[in-house]
């Protein structure tokens, strides 16, 4: 889905978080860790209260994932930020390099 498909529908969503971008595994041994961990991140992610879509997906290059996050507002975004670092994918992951944008909706 393109950032103009996967952002329709949020013109009323005024001060919507949107974070895009690329995980970037630098080995086999790290897409072997975003694979196991990846589904509980998932349902875990879009549990959390303030979720609008959350959606990482493996690119046509085997080591880079595409990330896109919407959340409702600022505290739900810093939410996920704050569970996310507590979390067993972030420990096991937090060596992968993130290529991020993150944009406030006007």
């Amino acid at each position: 889905m393109g950032d103009e498909e996967w952002m329709s529908g949020m013109n009323n969503k005024a001060g919507a978080v949107r974070l895009s971008g690329f995980l970037r595994c630098l080995s086999e041994d790290d897409v072997e860790l975003v694979r196991q961990h990846l589904p509980d991140h998932i349902r875990l992610t879009r549990a959390e209260p303030g979720c609008i879509s959350f959606e990482v997906s493996q690119t046509d290059d085997p080591l880079v994932w595409r990330v896109k996050e919407l959340f409702a507002d600022r505290p739900a975004f810093d939410f996920h930020q704050q569970r996310t670092r507590a979390s067993a994918w972030f420990t096991a992951t937090s060596a992968i390099p993130r290529d991020y944008e993150i944009t406030t909706l006007p």
